[in-house]
C-alpha cells in the first residue's frame, strides 16, 4: 500500500517539580520496554533530553522530538505532572497527540513514592480544554507500563488518520451527474479539517487522457492488468484504453498534489464519460484504491474522504458502495435463516458497478456496465470489475457535511456473509445488527446519501475516536444501536 503515512510517536514524560523526577524516568523506561516487547519499537521514540517540569524543558523536549522525526506525540504523566508545561507541549506540537498516565505499581509506592497521575490527568484535561487543544485521551487513560503501551498502539491508527488528513488533497473531476444531488455537500468543512480540494473539469481530464495516447508505459500496465485479472480477463480489447487512463490519473496526481503528501480522487463516470472516453473507469478506480489511493464514483468528495480515512486507519484497501437493495426473502430463507443470527431486515446488498479492489472479491471478471448498456452500446460500457465481495468482518461508515456545513458521521460494524449474491457488479450480502432500525433512524432520518465507505474489518473503535478528534460532535457520530436502545425519533410503541 502507498499513500499512507508512517507514524513515529514521541513519548515525553512529565513531572511536577515537587514530585520525585525518578518516578517519571523509571516509569517512562518501563513503558518503552513494554512497548518494544509487544509491538514494533520503530513506532515510538523515547525523548531522553529531559523530564518536562517547566516551560524551558517543554521547549527542549519539543525540539528533540521534532529532530527525531516524530509526527505524533504521547505526553506521559509519570506522576502528577506540570499542567501548564505539559499542555503547552501539546499546543506547540504540530501533529496528533495523546495523554496517558501511570498507575501506582504496588503497596510499597504508597508510603513515599506515590505518583498521583490519576489526579494529574484531571488537571491536564482541564488545561487542554482551556487552551482549545485537541488531544486523544483513551477510554481509561491510566495504567501500568503494559496497559499504557497498548493505549499508544491503539492511538496509531487514530494518529495516522489525523496526520494524513492534515496533509491530504482531494482531487475531483467534473460536477456531479444530473439527477445525482445526493452526494452533494459543501466543501467548507474540509478546509476546516485541513484538507485541500482541487476541482477540475472532466474536459481537463479528457485532454490529459488524449495526450497519453501511445504512452510507452501502456504495454507494461496492460501486462499487469492481465496478470491481475487472470481468467477473469473477459474484455481484453479495452485494457489498452484503461491502462492509458490509469497512467493519466497517476501522472495527474504527481503533477497536482503540490505540497500535499497524500491524495484521494473523486472521479466521474457518467453520463458522457463512456461515450467520450469509450469505456467506464471502474476497474482503474479499483486498482488505484487497492494501492491506497481511493477513487470514489460520481464525484463523491466526502465518499473519497471517507474511503481515505478507512484506508489509513486499516492500512488496507477500502471500497465505496451503494446501500443498494434488499435481500429477497427467498434468498434469506434459503441461505441465511437458521445459519446466521440475523433477521431479514438486518441484511441488505452493498453494490457498485465495479470499483472494488480485486483483493476484496471472492472472484472477479472484467465485464460491461449492465445498467448503462440498457441505453448505450455495450462496447462503450466495458470496464467494470465484477464479483462477490469476500466474506468477513466489515465496518460501514461515512463522514459527511450537512447543507449548513456541520460534520456528522455514522459507523456500523457487521459482516459480509458467505452467501452468493446471484447479481452483477461488485456486490455482497451484508449483515449489520439492527440494520432496519439504523437504516430508518440514522441513514434516512439524518439525511445521509446512499454511498457508504466499507473497511474490511472491525474498525469502529478507531473511527469513532478519529471523528471525535476531528471535532464531530459525539451526538452526531451515529451507530447501529442495539435492541432496547431507542433512537430519539423511534416510536417506542412499535
Amino acid at each position: 500500500m502507498i499513500n499512507i503515512p508512517e507514524m513515529k510517536v514521541g513519548i515525553v514524560a512529565v513531572s511536577r517539580d515537587c514530585f520525585p523526577e525518578s518516578l517519571s524516568v523509571n516509569r517512562r523506561k518501563a513503558l518503552v520496554d513494554a512497548y518494544a516487547a509487544k509491538y514494533d519499537s520503530k513506532d515510538i521514540y523515547e525523548c531522553p533530553v529531559c523530564i518536562v517540569e517547566s516551560e524551558i524543558h517543554m521547549v527542549q523536549a519539543l525540539e528533540d522530538i521534532k529532530k527525531a522525526g516524530c509526527n505524533a506525540l504521547c505526553v506521559y504523566l509519570g506522576n502528577f505532572g506540570p499542567e501548564i508545561s505539559e499542555t503547552l507541549l501539546a499546543k506547540h506540537f504540530d501533529g496528533p497527540k495523546m495523554f496517558v498516565a501511570a498507575s501506582e505499581e504496588n503497596i510499597a509506592t504508597l508510603s513515599s513514592n506515590r505518583g498521583d497521575a490519576y489526579c494529574g490527568m484531571l488537571n491536564a484535561s482541564y488545561n487542554l480544554k482551556l487552551r482549545n487543544i485537541k488531544a486523544y485521551i483513551p477510554e481509561y487513560p491510566v495504567g501500568n507500563a503494559e496497559e499504557c503501551a497498548d493505549m499508544i498502539h491503539d492511538f496509531l491508527p487514530i494518529a495516522r488518520a489525523v496526520y494524513a488528513l492534515n496533509n491530504l488533497k482531494v482531487i475531483s473531476f467534473g460536477p456531479r451527474p444530473l439527477n445525482f444531488l445526493a452526494c452533494n455537500a459543501p466543501i467548507k468543512p474540509l478546509y476546516d479539517l485541513g484538507v485541500e480540494i482541487e476541482e477540475n473539469s472532466e474536459l481537463d481530464l479528457f485532454e490529459s487522457f488524449n495526450k497519453h495516447a501511445g504512452d510507452e508505459r501502456i504495454p507494461e500496465v496492460v501486462k499487469d492488468m492481465e496478470a491481475e485479472l487472470g481468467a477473469g480477463n473477459k474484455k481484453p480489447e479495452v485494457l489498452e484504453k484503461l491502462a492509458q487512463y490509469e497512467l493519466t490519473l497517476l501522472d495527474w496526481v504527481e503533477a497536482h498534489k503540490g505540497y500535499r503528501k497524500y491524495v484521494a480522487i473523486a472521479g466521474k463516470c457518467w453520463p458522457a464519460f463512456q461515450t467520450q472516453f469509450g469505456f467506464v473507469p471502474c476497474y482503474v478506480n479499483s486498482r488505484l484504491t487497492g494501492r491506497g489511493i481511493p477513487v470514489s464514483c460520481e464525484v463523491d468528495i466526502y465518499g473519497a474522504l471517507s474511503e481515505f480515512i478507512g484506508t489509513v486507519v486499516s492500512q488496507d484497501a477500502t471500497t465505496l458502495l451503494d446501500i443498494n437493495n434488499t435481500v429477497p426473502a427467498e434468498l434469506y430463507n434459503n441461505d441465511i435463516k437458521g445459519k446466521f443470527n440475523y433477521t431479514l431486515n438486518d441484511t441488505f446488498m452493498g453494490f457498485h458497478c465495479g470499483n472494488t479492489s480485486s483483493k476484496k472479491l471472492s472472484f472477479c471478471e472484467m465485464k460491461y456496465q449492465l445498467i448503462m448498456a440498457r441505453s448505450l452500446p455495450i462496447e462503450v460500457t466495458n470496464g467494470t470489475l465484477e464479483g462477490d465481495i469476500v466474506p468477513g468482518d466489515i465496518t460501514f461508515y461515512r463522514l459527511q457535511s450537512t447543507a449548513d456545513t456541520k460534520l456528522r458521521a455514522y459507523i456500523a460494524q457487521g459482516e459480509v456473509l458467505p452467501v452468493a449474491t446471484h447479481s452483477f457488479g461488485s456486490i455482497g450480502v451484508f449483515a449489520i445488527p439492527e440494520m432496519g432500525r439504523f437504516y430508518r433512524h440514522v441513514l434516512i432520518e439524518k439525511n445521509f446519501p446512499h454511498h457508504g465507505a466499507v473497511a474490511f474489518g472491525h474498525y469502529g473503535k478507531a473511527l469513532y475516536e478519529v471523528f471525535k478528534y476531528l471535532g464531530v460532535p459525539v451526538e452526531d457520530i451515529n451507530f447501529n444501536q442495539p435492541k432496547g436502545m431507542l433512537y430519539p425519533t423511534e416510536n417506542p410503541f412499535c
